[in-house]
């Protein structure tokens, strides 16, 4: 299936860029263009503290109808997809005929399926170093303020909130110990970003927290699960949960994230 190219009124989404696109490609639910939206980027060596927190938070979003905006990138971008899944926007560097990179492969497809992917690529182009800073702008132009995850000092998600305020986005960060995030506490430290600590809280300000049904696997997981026994009794289900952002597997066990 080809791409289709989005129409000018949409591209004027993209107006506070600069050097805005004159053509993008697009892929799956247009509608959620018509939501409020938050990019979520960052490390793509996160660590396990972040992946938890990125899972959880995009979720909560996503209950709260915001949709998050993120690169399909390893680590925080792809995390950001799969925690706030079907309500998510991926901006590609590659054309959308092309799957990149391919360890997220079955993500990016779900992606296609269920959610939107944007790109200023024709389908069969594959990204180069520098289409990575175009993909970028783009994230941060389409969305209402940025999330940085985890952020190395010399880094792309720190030239990305040199965009979101070059743009004027507000920036947000999550809390770090010193020495693991040195990007984030340094615009902490700078008070270029605020400082995000609570998920729900955030959330509101944005749109309405749904509060979820009683689900009997997540009651399980509260007691303390081992992973052996929860695909025993819940089988797959316990791998769609992971995905969903509901539960980490770590290692033998599972835990809550929510």
């Amino acid at each position: 299936m080809a791409s289709r190219l989005l129409d000018e009124g949409a591209l004027g989404l993209f107006s506070g860029a600069k050097n805005p696109p004159k053509k993008l490609y697009y892929r799956g639910n247009l509608e959620l263009l018509k939501r409020r939206k938050i990019a979520i980027i960052g490390s793509r060596k996160m660590n396990i503290y972040t992946k938890n927190c990125v899972l959880e938070l995009a979720h909560v979003l996503k209950n709260a109808g915001v949709c998050v905006v993120s690169g399909g990138a390893l680590g925080v971008d792809i995390t950001a997809a799969k925690g706030s899944m079907p309500c998510t926007i991926g901006i590609f560097a590659n054309g959308l005929g092309q799957i990149y990179p391919k360890n997220n492969e079955a993500i990016i497809r779900e992606l296609y399926q269920k959610a939107l992917v944007l790109s200023e690529n024709e389908d069969a182009y594959m990204p180069h170093g520098y289409d990575f800073l175009l993909r970028n702008r783009l994230i941060i132009a389409l969305s209402e303020c940025v999330i940085i995850a985890q952020a190395h000092l010399q880094s792309g998600s720190m030239q990305s909130a040199r965009l979101a305020r070059m743009m004027k986005k507000p920036i947000f960060v999550l809390p770090h110990r010193l020495g693991e995030s040195e990007g984030t506490n340094w615009l902490l430290k700078e008070k270029r970003a605020e400082l995000i600590t609570d998920f729900r809280e955030f959330a509101a300000k944005f749109g309405e927290p749904k509060e979820e049904t009683r689900d009997d696997f997540l009651e399980f997981c509260k007691k303390g699960a081992g992973l052996e026994e929860a695909l025993k009794i819940f089988g797959s289900r316990v791998y769609e949960y992971e995905l969903e952002g509901k539960i980490a597997i770590e290692g033998l066990f599972i835990r809550l994230l929510r």
